[in-house]
């Protein structure tokens, strides 16, 4: 009998292994006319990965919307007393929508993203996102692509990252 076991828990560990590297593997995005559709996965890091897609396309500025499940996603409310964010996490919940902007600071990609989410009672949370993972199922992010590059800039006396507008002509 514990042979048996033994077998099904390397059967299992080998499945889940597999499983796991089909999924790292698996194509994230395509290009569309307009920009990028990204179907992202369970466990994937959604900021890292629209960041990464930013580096790799080198995408100069977009913005973009998206809608799915998440594991966790930790919004952050602006203390501009403080000049820092106050972080609160909801596990579990539905994202109703998620709308962002990609840009560029000196360390790279600069992805500022806000969304509304909702937990099985139907109650709603939102604001500025901090981090978000998928949860089972998928997320689904609809990139548009801008033709000029745009920059964010730290801002006093807020200490606030502003979206900086070239506005010669």
């Amino acid at each position: 009998m514990n042979i048996l076991k033994n077998i099904i828990t390397v059967l299992i560990f080998v499945l889940m292994n597999t499983i796991d590297a089909q999924q790292k593997d698996q194509c994230r995005y395509i290009k569309t006319p307009t920009g990028y559709l990204m179907v992202l996965r369970q466990g994937d890091d959604v900021l890292a990965h629209i960041e990464n897609m930013a580096k790799t396309e080198n995408i100069l500025s977009a913005s973009f919307t998206g809608i799915g499940f998440a594991s966790d996603v930790t919004f952050g409310f602006y203390d501009f007393q403080a000049k820092k964010f106050n972080p609160k996490t909801f596990s579990k919940v539905e994202m109703g929508s998620l709308t962002g902007s990609i840009a560029w600071n000196e360390r790279g990609p600069s992805i500022h993203v806000h969304g509304i989410a909702a937990d099985d009672q139907f109650n709603a949370y939102g604001g500025h996102i901090l981090s978000l993972h998928v949860g089972t199922g998928s997320i689904e992010i609809y990139v548009t692509v801008n033709d000029q590059k745009l920059e964010r800039k730290i801002e006093q006396p807020l200490n606030a990252n502003v979206l900086q507008l070239n506005c010669k002509k």
